[in-house]
């Protein structure tokens, strides 16, 4: 065992003794050294019911034949930092979260690894880290939070009981008292947020991935399936330390290439992109941005969880959750039958799948024709960008409009919030990229007021940010160049034309070559906003949303 080299041996008496000063017993110090990664924090609501499913991991360990130890880690919520800015450390967080994953593990050689997350920056930072240490590793996800509801209101979420609330009471659509109603009532459990934001995307593609176990991604954080799933995650990762059973195992192009498909045909969050770029080059995988070009037009969405449609996660898991999912793409061949954690195989896991074909259809039978996701190119966009076209409605895929150029999210939130933007019009948001940001911020307050205020298919929201899972309408992000790096998008005036189409996956700047020249002519250098602390140092060393937002 990898933890032999602190525990073994004559010269080890000192790291023994220390040991026993944490409470491992002399019978347990030859049994596997098993970390359990927690991202529990009183700040976050997903995080919030982490102590007890510590408990149950410790548990399943424990029964196990193991030796448990929980050592801690940041969470951002996402939702909480949106808007100011905090949202800046929210993407760092994720480099962050991997150092501090690897250095504990490799400081302690531990034998293996639970990584208990949920939040939209956490899991995909785990992961990260999974494939750089590559020991033994078992993911829990602590599940999403009930829906909310109050009177007059059915099915509340975090989007729609709160950020969209306020663009409707701006429009005199709800009063003061509803909107502090649905405010209290939004979230009303521990718990990631209720649709398929980045959290229960990177949740649900983790599962399709095989690093944790069949309904963890899906399954209630209060529920009692939870908590068991924690003690058999527990269980199972003994188990995968005495079979040698690592993350490079199970993360493999094959299965990677599951997680796109899967990723399109549910309509997740953007971020993904980002995310699955990063495991890719965590575990020099050659999965790139041509990858989710290349299924895209493959692939069509099978079903449309909230902010796409009124379904939340609690739908989708009594459909069937991702074992459904595997079913109905299994049914179009669209999958490769891959190891999973469980020693179920993806295809094993599928066959087994109980469905809800009212909403999780077999694959031939949806009513979509789309991926959920696209990349777009073009003129504005040489190094491309991306779109939830789940998110937009049919009637909106091409749209033109022209440009009210803003050069950070608080002044585009200014001319929202004062009615200074107008059907027909395309707000720039930009020098909000990666570097630009720095942190590459997510645009989640501008693009649910618009929606808020009945302009959701009447303008569109470009940036060289980035937009939460939440975000619906016509949202292009990941702008690549940035404006930080000399990006067309930096040349942007108010009153050109940008034209936006999905059926051909473009995004053109309609000015002629010459006066992009000249205008490229007059752009003053770029000067990075902060000189130090973190954000300096990410600032200087990321390298741009195409290739993942890696440090």
């Amino acid at each position: 065992m990898r933890s032999d080299s602190i525990k073994k041996g004559l010269a080890r008496t000192p790291h023994r003794g220390l040991l026993m000063a944490t409470g491992v017993s002399k019978s347990n110090m030859d049994k596997p050294f098993i970390g359990i990664a927690s991202s529990f924090s009183d700040l976050v609501p997903g995080h919030i019911g982490m102590r007890d499913l510590e408990r149950q991991i410790e548990k399943g360990i424990h029964s196990a034949g193991g030796q448990s130890f929980i050592f801690g880690v940041p969470a951002v919520c996402d939702g909480i930092a949106m808007g100011h800015c905090g949202m800046r450390y929210s993407l760092p967080s994720r480099d962050l979260i991997a150092d501090c994953v690897e250095t504990v593990s490799e400081a302690h050689q531990l034998d293996g690894l639970v990584l208990l997350s949920n939040c939209d920056k956490i899991t995909p930072g785990m992961l990260i880290a999974a494939l750089r240490i590559n020991i033994p590793t078992i993911v829990v996800t602590a599940g999403p939070m009930l829906d909310g509801e109050c009177q007059g209101h059915h099915k509340l979420t975090m989007v729609t009981g709160s950020f969209e609330a306020v663009g409707k009471y701006r429009k005199g659509e709800i009063s003061e008292d509803e909107l502090l109603a649905m405010e209290e009532a939004s979230c009303p459990s521990a718990g990631s947020c209720q649709g398929m934001y980045t959290a229960n995307t990177m949740a649900c593609l983790t599962e399709i991935l095989g690093m944790s176990l069949p309904f963890c991604s899906s399954s209630s954080a209060v529920s009692a399936l939870k908590r068991r799933i924690a003690f058999e995650s527990g269980m199972r990762i003994v188990e995968l330390v005495k079979d040698d059973i690592k993350p490079a195992d199970i993360i493999t192009k094959e299965s990677l290439r599951n997680m796109i498909t899967a990723d399109l045909a549910l309509g997740g969050s953007t971020n993904t992109f980002l995310h699955t770029l990063a495991i890719a080059n965590a575990g020099g995988i050659d999965v790139t941005l041509d990858d989710f070009n290349e299924l895209a037009q493959k692939v069509h969405q099978i079903v449309k969880i909230n902010p796409s449609s009124t379904l939340t996660m609690a739908d989708f898991h009594y459909a069937g959750g991702v074992p459904a999912v595997i079913k109905s793409l299994n049914s179009a061949k669209l999958l490769n039958d891959t190891k999973t954690l469980s020693g179920s195989t993806t295809f094993e896991i599928g066959e087994k799948a109980l469905i809800d074909t009212s909403i999780i259809p077999y694959y031939k039978n949806s009513a979509y024709t789309k991926a959920g996701l696209a990349v777009l190119y073009g003129n504005l966009a040489k190094g491309g960008c991306v779109i939830k076209t789940s998110g937009v409605d049919s009637d909106c895929y091409e749209f033109c409009g022209c440009a009210k150029t803003f050069d950070s999210e608080e002044d585009a939130m200014y001319a929202l919030e004062n009615d200074l933007i107008k059907e027909g019009d395309v707000i720039v948001i930009r020098y909000e990229g990666p570097k630009g940001g720095p942190g590459m911020r997510e645009m989640l307050a501008p693009t649910s007021l618009l929606v808020g205020k009945g302009l959701g298919k009447k303008c569109a929201l470009i940036t060289d940010g980035r937009f939460s899972g939440a975000t619906r309408g016509i949202c292009v992000g990941h702008i690549v160049p940035e404006a930080a790096e000399g990006g067309e998008i930096a040349l942007v005036k108010d009153g050109d034309k940008i034209k936006i189409d999905i059926n051909s996956q473009r995004i053109t700047l309609l000015v002629s070559d010459d006066e992009l020249s000249k205008r490229r002519s007059e752009l003053k250098p770029f000067e990075l906003k902060c000189q130090s602390g973190y954000l300096a140092k990410y600032a200087k060393n990321v390298q741009d949303a195409s290739h993942g937002a890696i440090v």
